[in-house]
């Protein structure tokens, strides 16, 4: 820096070559050292350390005041431009600088920001009088993140081990299937790659309300409720230059089928390669990766869940309405509501200091576009601890996530718009076997009581009533208070008639006094018949004659039927007190055009007794697919080769063509590896080996993807990186 020149001066973003050892010391300190994004790169609350140099001695100086600005040019406010002096001591709470030691040519200084400061992108500037001649220097840009290390930052968590999870990792595990078979899969966050925070933050500059204010929007990052919001909106396309577009009509000509993506690196850097272009195409769980990402570069700690049979209610009358022929098919075209098999979104840690301390802690994020909120498509920050109290009045979108988790499924047989014939009610079918990933191992855990008091108990229908009572009464959505938290679900309060039955594959007696539930023989696995008997108990005193119309059809996870596959008749006979078995077959000839990635196949049985009520079965089936092996051949170090071995078999009946093995992983592959494999015969196993070069030492994440034009699989494994030793 020359101290005779008296203009202001900006120095390139961050500079070209190796970080300087304040840039280097100061990464390390705010935890930004993974990133891959040169220069400085700091988190608030926390000070930082500069050095500045004079070509000439300056030990008479007079005063420095350092100028920190955020945003364009144009927007200056209280919080996007601060300009503060040197002082002796720093102050919470503030900008603020110190000097800590000093030479004839240099001053050491100590910058801290306040724990609430606008997160972004900075330039910092400084002016320093000699001789009463100011002179005025740029210093160059910084970015700023939120800080869960600092606890006055509103997303600070304590457990170290939780930050390393929820803000240092950059991979984890995802979860489909149904709550009877959860099936795992790997997910590449990538949040230090390349580019990926310039990213993030053009994200936040593309987003609707910069567009509209950018004066307030600027303003507003200081808030994790806010960003979080824009966030949500930002990941999905609906409203604005969002990121990805989905799709669930199950056509990805023009795109990519939401099932190949396994990262969120390569969904990122092709919407910024691509000028801003919605990314085709997306579902539930690739939101919920991007979002991840996207919080978690930010600095907000953010994990993915997946709640499974996940309602839709589109009345927020807690009640979902599914209607069924004759037959017992599931009329999806008439039924407004929906039961997803499962749904994946997001939850962040940060304090709600508009709700009140008991409501701190998780937050559901939820980027699937579903339905607006406050005119946009987005969903929360909803605090976890309101759902499981029932305190749906409080913001943002606690009516819908009450019932994603928590609404009562009613089932109706489907005569005409005027006759809708109600089968049962099941008050425990929605929102089942909620799954995350465990901190510090890929174990899953279940945090299902963390949304929902047990189901059965006095306690969970006294919440779920309080919230009817609710939603019925918009009134009293202000009126009763957060204060009422703590006994409001104590006396439970009959809102209308629920029959309480077993969970899903069962059916409950409904007046006929039989009752069933379908069980499968053996692992349904695609490519394979599948066996599996339906198990009728008689509880009754009297002989049962019971017509059983059995039908099976293919359908999407978010519920959608797709094709009918067969339809079929039983008749039994119970005695008193007795059991009946029906044994049914799915053969592979019979669904093998009808079934694909996230496809799952749905069973029914209609049961009639002669003047009685009927009773409705129904279980989903989630196919298994034959799992990628992964093997490492030898100790992975850093920097030094080392032999993948990749096994999978092909499980159908059939040829399958123009396949390609894909794999990635932060840290151990530079983006992806592509290679394109013969085709698999009917059956036949295949053994591949690849060769990497990690450069990140600790526990990495490798994931593969096989994908042909009949089917696809997916498998991942951790990899241990030792540091290399150097020999001298």
């Amino acid at each position: 820096m020359d101290s005779e020149e008296d203009s202001t001066r900006e120095e390139p973003n961050h500079g070209d070559g190796e970080e300087s050892e304040d840039v280097t010391l100061n990464r390390e300190a705010h935890h930004t050292q993974d990133y891959s994004s040169p220069g400085l790169i700091v988190r608030r609350g926390h000070s930082f350390n500069i050095t500045l140099r004079f070509s000439l001695p300056i030990s008479k100086w007079k005063s420095i005041i350092f100028t920190v600005q955020t945003g364009p040019p144009e927007v200056e406010t209280s919080k996007t431009k601060i300009a503060f002096p040197v002082t002796s001591f720093l102050n919470s709470g503030r900008w603020g600088a110190v000097l800590e030691s000093s030479d004839p040519n240099s001053l050491n200084m100590i910058i801290a920001s306040p724990a609430n400061a606008v997160i972004g992108r900075y330039k910092l500037s400084v002016e320093v009088t000699i001789n009463e001649q100011p002179a005025t220097y740029g210093l160059g840009n910084f970015i700023l993140l939120f800080n869960p290390w600092c606890t006055e930052d509103v997303v600070y968590m304590a457990d170290e081990n939780e930050r390393q999870e929820y803000v240092l990792n950059d991979s984890g595990i995802l979860y489909m299937g149904n709550e009877k078979y959860v099936q795992p899969f790997g997910w590449n966050y990538g949040q230090f790659e390349d580019d990926i925070l310039n990213i993030c933050l053009e994200l936040l500059d593309l987003n609707t309300n910069y567009r509209t204010d950018p004066v307030k929007d600027y303003s507003q990052r200081s808030d994790a409720i806010y960003v979080g919001r824009v966030i949500s909106a930002m990941v999905n396309s609906n409203d604005d230059y969002g990121v990805v577009e989905g799709r669930w009509d199950g056509n990805f000509s023009d795109g990519e089928d939401p099932n190949h993506w396994s990262s969120s690196v390569e969904i990122l850097t092709k919407w910024q390669r691509e000028g801003y272009k919605p990314v085709k195409y997306g579902q539930c769980w690739v939101f919920a990766g991007v979002m991840c990402t996207v919080l978690r570069c930010l600095g907000i700690p953010t994990r993915v869940i997946t709640n499974f049979n996940s309602a839709h209610n589109t009345d927020a009358n807690l009640s979902i309405d599914l209607y069924y022929d004759e037959n017992g098919k599931f009329l999806d075209d008439i039924t407004v509501d929906s039961i997803w098999n499962f749904h994946v979104w997001n939850e962040s840690w940060f304090i709600r200091r508009d709700l009140g301390t008991f409501y701190d802690g998780w937050q559901v994020l939820d980027s699937t576009p579903q339905e607006p909120s406050q005119g946009l498509y987005r969903c929360g920050p909803t605090s976890v601890k309101a759902v499981k109290e029932g305190d749906v009045q409080l913001s943002y979108d606690g009516p819908f996530v009450f019932a994603e988790v928590n609404a009562d499924r009613v089932d109706y047989l489907y005569h005409s718009a005027d006759n809708k014939e109600r089968v049962e009610t099941d008050t425990t079918y929605v929102g089942q076997s909620m799954s995350t990933k465990s901190v510090g191992s890929d174990e899953r855990i279940d945090v299902t009581d963390l949304y929902k008091y047990a189901e059965g108990s006095e306690m969970e229908r006294a919440v779920f009533n309080k919230a009817v009572r609710r939603l019925q009464n918009p009134a009293s959505m202000e009126d009763d208070g957060a204060g009422e938290r703590n006994n409001s679900a104590r006396t439970p309060e009959r809102v209308r008639d629920r029959i309480p039955r077993a969970p899903t594959g069962s059916g409950g007696t409904g007046g006929s006094g039989i009752s069933g539930k379908f069980k499968l023989t053996s692992t349904a696995v695609a490519g394979d018949d599948i066996s599996l008997v339906l198990n009728l108990k008689n509880v009754s005193a009297d002989r049962k004659n019971v017509q059983v119309k059995l039908s099976c059809s293919s359908i999407l996870y978010t519920g959608r039927r797709l094709q009918d596959i067969f339809t079929t008749y039983k008749y039994v006979t119970i005695e008193p007190r007795g059991e009946a078995t029906i044994p049914l077959d799915i053969f592979y000839s019979e669904y093998e055009g009808y079934y694909g990635n996230n496809t799952m196949l749905s069973v029914t049985a209609l049961c009639e007794v002669p003047n009685a009520a009927k009773v409705l079965i129904r279980r989903d089936i989630a196919l298994d697919s034959p799992p990628i092996n992964i093997r490492v051949l030898d100790q992975a170090v850093v920097y030094e080769p080392v032999t993948v071995e990749v096994r999978f078999s092909n499980p159908l009946m059939l040829t399958v063509k123009d396949c390609i093995l894909v794999a990635e992983g932060s840290g151990l592959i530079d983006g992806q590896f592509k290679a394109a494999l013969p085709s698999m015969r009917p059956k036949q196993r295949m053994r591949y080996h690849l060769n990497i070069t990690p450069w990140r030492s600790g526990t990495q994440q490798l994931l593969v993807y096989f994908k042909s034009e009949s089917i696809s699989m997916k498998g991942f494994k951790s990899v241990d990186v030792a540091e290399r030793k150097w020999i001298h």
